[in-house]
């Protein structure tokens, strides 16, 4: 191991409970061990996937959150007696590898609940409403301190909860806490004033309106997460350690706009430092034996889950500091890297390191830390795409699927993560002889597949280097992780004899490969605006791989998310660019999590970037383009460039047939989450 990371490797405590590292896997949405939207029960993948992980050397395992109420069907956590007792030999299997296990479960979301565009109408009509509340009671899910803004539905309103509630959610946690401790769970975290969620809306001033001991003072805003630690000690003991899941701070200027990494010139509305200090104290005065901590809510979600334009150890020296002001552990998370982490745990300024969605991408990536193969470890590049996908624009809710809803915690980059009875590599009952062509993403992933199964793959790339359109979408400063799995893909390919690459060798037939299986791989080409001057436009892959300088003004016509990135990408570079877009928002797509959307477009509102919405682009001329609103109007946009970003279309190589297999965009232009999934479902089969 590289004595860079030895501080990782030391044992700490919480409470009287000795970790044997001080890596801790964090909560993900999705990866409770009693469900997650269906009915709680024991959850047979999410304990594959830690008992994984326990196996390959965390230290201490935090399930995603649990639901003190069922969202389907409204049953108590509690009332599961049997899932518990299923739960007491998964954890004997938990000790066995070494590793500590919390439970954390969480109060409820408010205002964050993200109510999506299937379940909204539902909620909006009164008779539905009511008809469906012994099944989903959108009610309570939204239930908030005070009457607020939803997050995500524009024009609800959350009702307040109300003091018989909140009494029976105290209650709640205390006695599944003792039913943990029972099943011999190690400790318990509280979701919890964090993120934004329930108890964290109680605890903040713009959130909480009320009158009550719930509201008003600062002791009153923190009752509620209070009384559950104290609830939770006089059943379990005070020996029984509780964690609480805290944002240091909220990061937030108003209803959905945050503030951004490195901006101090505007007002705190949530919860600043100075409050902070007093509420980490006060929070552990009352039992609380450790702060999980980060910062943001959903109103700056890219704090909480930050996409890969937030800083790597984005949160670290706002969680320094509050480990300054209390006497219990503090854990640090937010793209943290072990070498930063472990100098900050070596020189005391944290006590452990936070890490979720590297575990998602590498289950194994602490094993390879021990075992100096850092260069083995697949990385997450904070895309969101399988694992927290739910988005939001003008005009939806969340857009993501039930089923994706269902699924999160799953990840783009590794399939078979949280979906084993899915994805799974077996040996081939026949070997064959199998053509890649194209040595993009989708390729070179095909071709892993394939040879895992025990087939012999040839990769053909018509150019000298593999990544195919990935080595664009890699190119900006902030893609380093993006640039870090090209770099792996190249490095996997070489462990496998059976797979034989062929550059600068480009195939017109695949009839000429004499193959017993051709998968093609050749990607999508960009689509073609017909308006006058297009031809003085730059194709936006044209310009991400350097091949077309561009001036100080450049107009990008496209709002998509290639479009915001190579937007931000200007700004960063200190250009002035400009973007204009037909929909009525920005990022206006399913695929893409709020929390890398809200980053751009809350970027683009702070730096007063110019956005052209529902404008389309009518020509463009030489130092200028013309763009009409959705009313008519023309107007002039000066433009030293114009990068045309608009969209793709699938360019396969020969269309599908018995023998032939499509991958990738060559099938259907799509994320890197569709490219990989795409390839693992052909793969699997041949």
């Amino acid at each position: 191991m590289n004595q860079a990371y030895q501080s990782l490797f030391t044992p700490w405590k919480i409470g009287k409970v000795e970790i044997k590292n001080r890596i801790v896997l964090c909560p993900m949405g999705g990866t409770s061990l009693f469900g997650w939207m269906e009915p709680n029960h024991f959850d047979t993948e999410a304990a594959r996937f830690f008992l994984e992980r326990a196996r390959n050397n965390v230290g201490l395992i935090i399930p995603g959150i649990a639901p003190i109420r069922d969202t389907i069907g409204g049953r108590w956590l509690y009332q599961n007696k049997k899932m518990f007792r299923q739960l007491k030999p998964y954890m004997e299997q938990i000790h066995a590898t070494g590793a500590k296990l919390f439970v954390q479960m969480t109060a409820g979301m408010g205002r964050s609940w993200g109510i999506s565009d299937q379940v909204l109408p539902l909620h909006k009509n009164p008779i539905l409403r009511t008809l469906a509340k012994p099944i989903l009671d959108t009610d309570y899910q939204l239930a908030s301190p005070s009457p607020l803004p939803a997050r995500w539905a524009e024009g609800v309103t959350c009702p307040q909860m109300t003091v018989p509630q909140i009494e029976e959610i105290i209650d709640a946690f205390a006695r599944t806490a003792l039913l943990c401790k029972e099943a011999g769970v190690d400790g318990v975290e509280v979701h919890a004033v964090h993120e934004g969620y329930l108890l964290d809306q109680f605890a903040m001033k713009y959130t909480n309106h009320r009158t009550d001991a719930y509201g008003g003072s600062f002791e009153n805003r923190y009752r509620f997460a209070v009384e559950i630690v104290k609830a939770i000690k006089a059943v379990c003991g005070q020996d029984y350690p509780v964690s609480i899941r805290y944002s240091v701070i909220s990061k937030v200027k108003d209803f959905c706009y945050g503030a951004l990494p490195g901006e101090t010139d505007y007002t705190e509305i949530g919860r600043d430092m100075e409050e902070s200090e007093k509420a980490a104290r006060y929070l552990q005065d009352a039992g609380y034996d450790m702060l999980d901590a980060d910062n943001g809510t959903y109103d700056s979600w890219y704090w909480s889950h930050p996409p890969m334009y937030m800083p790597q150890n984005c949160n670290l020296d706002d969680v320094a500091h509050i480990k300054g002001c209390v006497g219990i552990p503090v854990v640090c998370a937010g793209r943290m890297e072990p070498d930063v982490a472990a100098e900050a745990i070596a020189a005391g300024r944290i006590d452990a390191m936070g890490v979720a969605r590297q575990f998602l991408a590498d289950g194994e990536w602490v094993t390879k830390l021990l075992e100096d193969r850092t260069e083995d470890i697949r990385p997450c590049i904070c895309c969101h795409n399988g694992c927290f996908n739910l988005s939001h624009y003008k005009g939806h809710a969340n857009a993501q699927s039930f089923p994706d809803t269902r699924g999160m915690a799953r990840c783009a980059l590794n399939p078979p993560t949280m979906q084993s009875h899915k994805y799974r590599i077996t040996p081939a009952e026949h070997k064959k002889n199998i053509a890649v062509i194209g040595g993009g993403i989708g390729g070179m992933e095909s071709a892993l597949v394939c040879a895992q199964r025990g087939h012999t793959v040839t990769i053909y790339e018509k150019s000298g280097a593999l990544g195919g359109v990935f080595v664009a979408a890699a190119a900006p400063s902030f893609k380093e992780k993006d640039r870090g799995l090209l770099t792996w893909y190249a490095r996997e390919l070489t462990k496998y004899p059976n797979i034989t690459v062929k550059l600068n060798t480009e195939v017109t037939d695949p009839a000429t490969l004499g193959a017993d299986e051709v998968i093609v791989a050749t990607g999508a080409s960009a689509v073609h605006l017909r308006v006058p001057g297009a031809e003085k436009g730059i194709q936006a892959v044209d310009y991400l791989l350097g091949k077309a300088p561009v001036g100080d003004k450049v107009v990008i016509v496209g709002g998509g998310l290639t479009g915001c990135e190579i937007a931000y990408d200007l700004y960063l570079q200190g250009k002035q660019p400009a973007i204009v877009e037909m929909q009525n928002d920005l990022i206006a797509s399913p695929a893409v999590s709020l929390a890398n959307a809200s980053y751009l477009r809350d970027f683009f509102k702070t730096n007063k970037v110019p956005v052209y919405l529902e404008t389309s682009l009518k020509e463009i001329k030489d130092g200028s383009v013309t763009v009409a609103a959705k009313d008519g109007t023309t107007k002039e946009l000066p433009a030293d460039s114009v990068i045309l970003s608009v969209g793709y279309r699938p360019a396969p190589l020969a269309p599908k047939g018995r023998h032939i297999h499509l991958v990738g965009d060559a099938n259907k232009v799509g994320n890197l989450r569709t490219v990989i999934w795409r390839a693992w479902d052909v793969c699997m089969k041949l």
